[in-house]
């Protein structure tokens, strides 16, 4: 009779496991991955696929509407160039880059900087002491010396590109403080190939 008891109850415990499990709450297994939170895009210049759309500069530009450059431009570079924005310092494509070559405008692919200008002025920013193609670049009537900086922008493309200040080095005395993600590097290895020949010149024999 005991045993029989003790049988019967173990079989009630059994039974009532086995229905909570089966009643209880099902627990959904998550994706690998599902609990981080999600990561919004980083400042980063734009990958090769996109630098390459950049036009070649045949003399004049056409500004496309604003759809197709929301299409050809990453979020960054439309928002730099068409928004007048400021990408981080020290983390962009080009503060650090010192290989020969030119700067061309990321929209229109008009020239306007060169490696043969630019130099290290510690802000994290690619800097430059004078345009490649001054008549490619324009700069807002308030550089004066009572207002130490102006906003610079492509000529014909119309892109925000920086701003340029008076601490510059000599012989200009200019700093013309540009953002990555307005601007394409071309280096001096691949002027020919990509349209800008005339400029192959400026670093015969002694391209890096």
């Amino acid at each position: 009779m005991i045993r029989a008891s003790i049988l019967a109850g173990l079989g009630i415990l059994v039974l009532g496991g086995t229905l909570a499990l089966t009643l209880g709450p099902s627990r959904a297994v998550a994706p690998a991955g599902a609990g981080a939170p999600a990561r919004a895009p980083g400042p980063t210049s734009a990958p090769a696929a996109d630098r390459a759309s950049t036009p070649r500069w045949t003399g004049s530009f056409v500004k496309p509407p604003e759809a197709e450059l929301k299409k050809r431009l990453t979020p960054l570079q439309y928002q730099v160039t068409q928004e007048a924005g400021t990408e981080r310092a020290f983390s962009n494509e080009y503060w650090d880059e010192h290989r020969d070559g030119i700067y061309v405008d990321i929209v229109s692919g008009e020239p306007l900087f060169s490696s043969k200008e630019k130099y290290d002025s510690g802000t994290g920013w690619p800097s430059f002491w004078k345009p490649l193609e001054q008549d490619d670049v324009k700069i807002g009537a308030d550089l004066s010396f009572l207002q130490h900086y102006a906003e610079v922008r492509s000529a014909h493309a119309d892109s925000h590109l920086g701003h340029v200040f008076h601490d510059g080095p000599p012989p200009t005395g200019l700093r013309y403080c540009m953002n990555s993600a307005s601007m394409r590097f071309i280096p001096a290895a691949d002027l020919e190939k990509d349209g800008y020949g005339k400029y192959a010149a400026l670093f015969a024999g002694t391209a890096k």
